[in-house]
């Protein structure tokens, strides 16, 4: 665990330190657990692009704790860099963010649903079955892009597309 003092300034050389200082910092902060998730977001809707990359790798060395708060400041804020730095950072979470991100698509949010789409896509194998749950879903809406995901996601989602509509799931329940 890192203390406050560490973390503030471990943050700022994200800001303005080399690359070498930089690389260091994010493994540091990755290392430092759910006390540096909401100052690396902070970071993020603040600094430029460069700046968000580091911050969001560090989010994925801290992984699930980073979870809800990354969809939160998604929610909250609508700078599309941003986000697009977050969905990068979920899908790098990897499996602890595909439920949550299941949810975003079935809210219907269509600021925030590509952007779901987009990290369910890249993390691939652990989204399939919750992508399956949703050609369940009594909207054929939603069914659609659970199929458009599925196909999207390529080679393994379109095998179990195949197999689910060769099956005739998609609208049963």
């Amino acid at each position: 665990m890192t203390d406050e003092n560490r973390i503030d300034e471990l943050i700022a050389d994200l800001q303005e330190g080399s690359m070498e200082v930089r690389r260091a910092a994010t493994d540091e902060l990755g290392a430092s657990g759910e006390a540096a998730v909401e100052p690396l977001i902070a970071v993020m809707l603040e600094c430029d692009n460069d700046v968000r990359w580091y911050a969001a790798r560090a989010l994925v060395q801290i992984g699930e704790p980073a979870v809800e708060p990354l969809l939160q400041a998604m929610h909250a804020g609508e700078d599309r860099d941003f986000r697009r730095y977050a969905m990068a950072a979920l899908a790098g979470i990897g499996e602890p963010a595909v439920e949550p991100l299941i949810a975003v698509i079935e809210e219907g949010d269509p600021d925030l649903q590509p952007f779901a789409a987009m990290a369910l896509c890249k993390i691939g194998e652990p989204a399939i079955d919750p992508i399956l749950r949703l050609m369940h879903h009594p909207d054929p809406a939603m069914q659609e892009r659970a199929a458009l995901l599925l196909w999207k996601m390529g080679e393994p989602g379109a095998e179990a597309l195949t197999a689910a509509l060769e099956a005739g799931w998609a609208g049963k329940r």
